[in-house]
């Protein structure tokens, strides 16, 4: 099988290049520079002249703040170049995998989010995202929607690595503790997506670590697990503290009942994932 990933030096493409290659795949890892994914023409001849079996797409605008200031970009990546993927994967019957957001609920729910609950992002974002979705299910009938949320891994910058870097660097954290959600890691992830495009299981996916938590909860766990709970003060505060640009969903646990009822194996809770990162990262 040959697969092009999208964004392939992103922090999730990184570990999916890694993560098929093991499994005997052919990748072609595409990024910045290699095609415009917002340029349709150049997309269509991408694909068709490197002619993937599917394309897993998660290139995409994810500054969330960044999008509030910078609306017509947002719309442009998350959107127009998704709309070119799926146009693209459409015209030449290639699987298409899209890697989707938690961004798309409102978080007004009290429970987890299935996968057939209404969306209504709060954020361009999010919005941006949601339109990516609509485009996917348009124009590209042998597809994957894959819904993540509270991303890490051992590639680029992520919520773990910031915490530990400042917990170490000043002795103290402040963490929101009034939004809850499931943590993903790269690598358990890029595993689900392996078993995931095999298959001719079309739909909408929440793919996520198993369990969920709060952003305090998360940061309170990478702390103990670094031997570094005696050392750090740990600050409880709510979102509205922060004062960011865009407005984060208070719920973003998301379940799973697609991935399971489809046959495919849970991922690890959230708190094993968490560990092999951190012996994996910082040992």
């Amino acid at each position: 099988m040959k697969i092009l990933i999208t964004g392939g030096r992103g922090m999730l493409g990184q570990d999916l290049k890694t993560i098929l290659e093991s499994k005997n795949v052919e990748v072609i890892s595409a990024d910045l520079g290699d095609f415009d994914i917002c340029d349709q023409k150049a997309v269509l001849n991408f694909i068709k002249n490197t002619n993937p079996d599917a394309v897993i797409h998660c290139a995409a605008y994810t500054n969330v703040d960044g999008c509030e200031d910078n609306v017509e970009t947002a719309f442009k990546v998350n959107g127009c170049g998704t709309r070119n993927i799926a146009l693209s994967c459409g015209k030449f019957n290639k699987k298409m995998v899209y890697i989707s957001t938690d961004y798309i609920f409102d978080g007004t729910k009290n429970s987890p989010y299935y996968e057939y609950d209404t969306p209504n992002p709060l954020s361009i974002y999010g919005m941006s995202k949601f339109y990516g979705e609509k485009y996917v299910s348009q124009l590209c009938t042998d597809s994957f929607i894959v819904r993540i949320s509270w991303l890490f891994g051992p590639n680029g910058n992520n919520f773990v690595k910031a915490i530990l870097k400042k917990a170490v660097e000043t002795g103290e954290i402040s963490v929101v503790t009034d939004q809850h959600g499931s943590p993903t890691y790269t690598k358990d992830l890029a595993l689900f997506l392996n078993d995931l495009v095999a298959t001719e299981h079309f739909g909408i996916y929440h793919a996520t670590n198993e369990g969920y938590c709060t952003w305090f909860d998360f940061a309170k766990k990478a702390i103990e697990l670094n031997n570094l709970s005696e050392k750090v003060k740990m600050n409880q505060i709510t979102a509205d503290i922060l004062k960011r640009r865009a407005i984060r969903p208070k719920n973003s646990m998301l379940h799973k009942i697609n991935l399971k009822t489809s046959g495919f194996t849970p991922l690890p809770t959230w708190e094993t994932a968490l560990k092999r990162y951190i012996d994996e990262t910082f040992s």
